[in-house]
C-alpha cells in the first residue's frame, strides 16, 4: 500500500522558449506530493534553475496565452449513514454538482483514513481530499467521512491547492458546518469564464493532456508529482511497453485498484504521457487523448460514447462491462478481451531492449547526478523524453516511407524504428490503420510458430 507522506514536493514540466526540436523539460518545485516509505512517491529536491511562474494550458492555448489559476466551484461532500454520499455545502450555489458526491469520495474509501482524487466533471477537472475520522457517535456509526474539493477548467494547477484542501477536510471533520475559510478561498480564486470570440455562451473548452495529433510546444508545462513517472515504470516493469503500445493506439484503458485512488490517478496521467508525439501533423484521424482520472458507475453512460480514454476506478464491477473498455489493468496485470489485440500483450525482444536501454539511461543519469554539481535533468525528464523520442522516430520513419515512391515498409524499417519486425507486426498494422498512414507492410508472418 502507498502511504502518505508529509512534504514531498510536486514538480511540473517547465520548458523554455520555442525551439525545434523540443528540448528537455525543466522540473520545478511547488505544491505538495506524496512521500515516505512503502513504495510511495519519492520526494525530490528543488532544482537549482527556475522558470517563470506562468503556465500554459496543455494542447489548446495559443502561444503567449497564460493559464489562469481559477476555481469555478468549491464544495464539501459528506457521508450520511442514512442517505449515503451527499453535497453538504458548495459555492456557487447554482453550479451543477450532480455526481460529484461519488467522484470525490471513491467507493471503498471507508476502509482507509485519507486519500485524494482527481476526476472530470463535465467540462471541468476536480481535485478532492478525503478523510475519515473515528467519532463516538451512534448516529454516525462510529465514523465521520468527508471530502473537500474544487473544480477548475484545467487540472494543471489543481496541485497548488492540495495542502489547503487537506487542511480543510480535517477542519470540516473536527468542526463541521464552519465554511468561512472555504468561502474566502472561493472569493479569492473564483474565475470568470469569458465566452471568447465566436464562442457565444457555450461551455469553455476542456484542456486535456497534449494530444497526439497536436504539436507539443516546447514551452508547454505539465504538472505532476515528483517521482510519478519513475514509480509508474518501476511498478509495471517491462509491461510498460505493453501500455505504451495501447496508449499510442488510443485504446480505451481502464485501471482498477482498491483505495487509495490518488496514486492510481497518477498512473492515468503517466499512461497518457507515454503517447506524446511532437511531430506536427501526426494523427489527424485519431481521437484525442482524454484522461478521465477516477470514474465510477455514475460515469457509465459517459464512457459508453467515448472512443479513447484513460481512467481508473475502485469498482470491480467495471471488469464485467467489457463494452466500456479495450484494455483492463488490474494492479500489474494488463489484459484485453479483443482477439485482435491479444498479440500486443506479448513482450518481444525489441520491447526488452527498449526496457534495458531505459534502465541503462536511468543508471547513467543517477551516476551523473552524483558526480556533477551543475543542474541535471531528473528521472521524469528522462522517462518522458525516452518515449517522446521513440514515438517521434516511429512516425518520422512512417512519414518518410509514405512519401516515397513505392511506399514499402520493410523489416529493416521496423528495426530502425526500434520495433520487432515479427513481434510488432500486429502493432504496426493497427498503427497504420489508426493514423491513416498510407504505406504497404511487406513484413511476412513467420512460416512456422
Amino acid at each position: 500500500m502507498v502511504e502518505r507522506g508529509d512534504a514531498a514536493p510536486l514538480l511540473r514540466w517547465a520548458e523554455g522558449p520555442a525551439v525545434s526540436p523540443p528540448r528537455a523539460p525543466v522540473p520545478q518545485a511547488g505544491g505538495r506530493g506524496w512521500g515516505g516509505g512503502g513504495g510511495g512517491w519519492a520526494a525530490a529536491e528543488p532544482p537549482r534553475r527556475r522558470e517563470p511562474e506562468e503556465l500554459r494550458q496543455p494542447g489548446r492555448l495559443e502561444l503567449g496565452d497564460v493559464e489562469e489559476d481559477q476555481v469555478v466551484a468549491v464544495f464539501v461532500v459528506t457521508f450520511d449513514p442514512r442517505s449515503g454520499n451527499m453535497v453538504e455545502w458548495c459555492l456557487p450555489q447554482d453550479i451543477d454538482l450532480e455526481g460529484v458526491e461519488f467522484k470525490s469520495m471513491a467507493s471503498g474509501s471507508h476502509k482507509i483514513q485519507s486519500d485524494f482524487i482527481y476526476f472530470r466533471k463535465g467540462p471541468f477537472f476536480g481535485l478532492a481530499c478525503f478523510a475519515n475520522m473515528p467519532v463516538e457517535s451512534e448516529l454516525e456509526r462510529g465514523a465521520r467521512m468527508k471530502s473537500v474539493g474544487i473544480l477548475s477548467p484545467s487540472y494543471t494547477l489543481l496541485y497548488r491547492h492540495m495542502h489547503f484542501l487537506e487542511n480543510q477536510v480535517r477542519h470540516q471533520l473536527e468542526t463541521p458546518g464552519h465554511y468561512s475559510h472555504l468561502a474566502a478561498f472561493y472569493e479569492d480564486k473564483k474565475g470568470v469564464l469569458h465566452a471568447g470570440p465566436g464562442r457565444g455562451g457555450s461551455l469553455p473548452p476542456v484542456y486535456w493532456l497534449p494530444s497526439i495529433h497536436r504539436y507539443m510546444y516546447p514551452e508547454m508545462k505539465i504538472t505532476h508529482p515528483a517521482g510519478c513517472m519513475s514509480q509508474f515504470i518501476k511498478f509495471f516493469g517491462e509491461q510498460i511497453l505493453i501500455l505504451w503500445k495501447f496508449a499510442l493506439l488510443r485504446k480505451r484503458i481502464l485501471i482498477f485498484s482498491p483505495p487509495p485512488v490518488g496514486v492510481v490517478c497518477y498512473r492515468v496521467y503517466c499512461c497518457c504521457c507515454l503517447a506524446n508525439v511532437s511531430l506536427p501533423g501526426i494523427g489527424g484521424t485519431v481521437p484525442e487523448s482524454k484522461p478521465f482520472f477516477y470514474v465510477n458507475v455514475a460515469d457509465i453512460e459517459t464512457l459508453e460514447v467515448e472512443v479513447s480514454y484513460v481512467a481508473c476506478t475502485t469498482e470491480k464491477i467495471f471488469e464485467e462491462k467489457r463494452e466500456l473498455y479495450d484494455v483492463y489493468v488490474d494492479n500489474q496485470n494488463v489484459k484485453t478481451h479483443h482477439d485482435h489485440l491479444q498479440p500486443l500483450l506479448k513482450i518481444n525482444s525489441a520491447d526488452r531492449e527498449k526496457y534495458r536501454r531505459l534502465n541503462e539511461q536511468r543508471q547513467m543519469l543517477l551516476y551523473s547526478q552524483e558526480v556533477e554539481e551543475d543542474y541535471n535533468p531528473c528521472e521524469e525528464d528522462l522517462f518522458v523524453l525516452f518515449f517522446l523520442e521513440q514515438n517521434n522516430r516511429i512516425f518520422q520513419t512512417l512519414l518518410e516511407v509514405s512519401a516515397s515512391q513505392d511506399k514499402t515498409l520493410t523489416a529493416e524499417h521496423a528495426r530502425g524504428m526500434g520495433l520487432d519486425p515479427q513481434g510488432d507486426r500486429s502493432f504496426l498494422m493497427d498503427l497504420l490503420e489508426a493514423y491513416g498512414i498510407d504505406v504497404m507492410l511487406v513484413i511476412d508472418n513467420p512460416c512456422c510458430p
